[in-house]
């Protein structure tokens, strides 16, 4: 049976993204990323949202500025199984399958037919798993910024860490 994990990177004051989308987290430092390539290395998938999808594309082709780390990343990621949530998205791109309709019937038969840590990527897409009672765990990556508002950890109106259920468990780290 899977597990439903949402993690992310945010900032002190808990947001994922800053004001508009202007302003973002600076990328992690050698041993949060390798923290992140070992955590992926180990998982059964990735659930995405959309624009976090289109965001994470970026790994699918090797870049000549890469270092060592990057493309060790970027191998990582592109044997993972994905899953992408998305009305809009005519296709994606390879190891992926696209979710268009009825996501909590999908994301259910998703956990009892994969076996091990599914991680979900999106605050938009972890708000609405959230409402629908099927995360297993949230785990937050504090970065030491502060962004002033935005799009929060969890961004759904109304939404706070508080609504998240109190079996949950919440584990945290600093970069």
């Amino acid at each position: 049976m899977g597990k439903l994990v949402f993690g992310m990177m945010q900032s002190l004051d808990g947001y994922v993204a800053g004001v508009a989308g202007r302003l973002e987290l600076p990328p992690p430092g050698v041993a949060l990323g390798r923290h992140f390539t070992d955590h992926d290395r180990g998982l059964a998938g990735c659930l995405y949202g959309r624009r976090i999808y289109e965001i994470m594309r970026y790994w699918d082709e090797d870049r000549p500025e890469w270092d060592a780390d990057d493309h060790t990343f970027a191998a990582v990621w592109r044997t993972q199984p994905k899953w992408v949530v998305s009305r809009t998205m005519p296709s994606v791109g390879a190891n992926a399958i696209r979710v268009g309709e009825d996501v909590g019937a999908f994301v259910r038969r998703l956990k009892q037919d994969v076996d091990g840590e599914i991680d979900v990527a999106g605050p938009e897409l972890a708000a609405s798993l959230t409402d629908l009672g099927l995360i297993d765990e949230y785990r937050l990556y504090f970065r030491p910024f502060v962004l002033g508002g935005d799009k929060p950890f969890l961004a759904a109106p109304g939404l706070h860490s508080a609504s998240c259920p109190a079996s949950v468990l919440v584990r945290t780290r600093f970069s």
